[in-house]
């Protein structure tokens, strides 16, 4: 897992350490690999617990963890470069690259945007279509199913007008991306992210991951007790707390590489962080 950590001291290795295992045991986690940015430098990269409680193989920090939905950020920062390249803009339509794309309703399909496939502001009900995706990792729906599908999903509320996460619109993002580049997204996120970055541990596809024992195994809780599960195995971001942190990195500096070279333009990275779709949430 990989997530953001707000600390409202500073925190020697130890604290860090027990706060870290006070965690993964209220929330029943088996594995964790941690790194804290300070100042733009790496000040603390350690992995706890197990990658298996089958195998019981210590997480480490060359672990690799399937980072789920987080992968949304780099398929952001693909869109984002590609902007930079004058070879699109964040308002441009979607059936300007997509033409096939449609919603229910052919307004919203006419007036959709690269912007809006990114802001969860769709008009869909949380999840709408997930189940082409989900559980089962063997039998998801390709990406032109899954456009195709798209306009037999009813709105519950008017486009743009409410917070709604959907993750199938990452999937029409993705293909954007195909589009435009002429290569699916995860082989442009590793050319134009991952390697400039020199996350050299990291893939974007789990078919090109060199050392599969490196994993952490995916788990869930059945009936109270925690068991491995398995891998859903389309193309999400696998990576090492040492790639994660040069991922956090990269932002913190406002898209700009260790030499100081951008590789997002400042104006972008700023689009990237810019409130769209505003709902109430916790904040540190």
């Amino acid at each position: 897992m990989f997530a953001p950590l707000c600390l409202s001291a500073q925190l020697t290795p130890k604290q860090i350490d027990a706060l870290v295992e006070k965690a993964s045991g209220e929330l029943n986690v088996p594995g964790v690999a941690l790194a804290v940015v300070k100042s733009g430098e790496v000040v603390h990269a350690k992995g706890y617990g197990v990658q298996s409680i089958e195998s019981n193989t210590p997480v480490n920090t060359d672990t690799l963890f399937q980072v789920a939905s987080i992968s949304k950020s780099f398929v952001t920062a693909a869109l984002a470069k590609l902007v930079d390249e004058n070879k699109l803009s964040w308002d441009d339509k979607v059936i300007d690259y997509l033409p096939h794309f449609q919603m229910y309703d052919p307004w919203v399909t006419r007036e959709f945007t690269i912007r809006d496939l990114l802001t969860h502001r769709s008009g869909l009900p949380q999840g709408a279509g997930d189940l082409l995706q989900w559980p089962d990792a063997a039998a998801h729906a390709t990406p032109d199913e899954i456009i195709s599908a798209l306009k037999y999903l009813k709105p519950t509320s008017s486009f743009r007008s409410d917070y709604s996460y959907v993750n199938l619109m990452y999937i029409v993002a993705e293909e954007v991306i195909r589009e435009i580049t002429k290569m699916p997204w995860d082989q442009y996120v590793e050319k134009a992210l991952i390697a400039p970055l020199q996350m050299t541990q990291c893939v974007a596809n789990p078919a090109r991951i060199k050392i599969p024992s490196k994993r952490a195994i995916p788990h869930m809780e059945v009936n109270g007790e925690l068991k491995a599960t398995f891998f859903k195995d389309d193309n999400q971001i696998n990576c090492d707390i040492a790639g994660m942190a040069k991922w956090a990195q990269l932002f913190l500096s406002k898209g700009k590489l260790p030499d100081g070279q951008n590789l997002l333009s400042e104006k972008q990275h700023a689009e990237m962080w810019k409130p769209v779709t505003l709902k109430k949430s916790l904040l540190c």
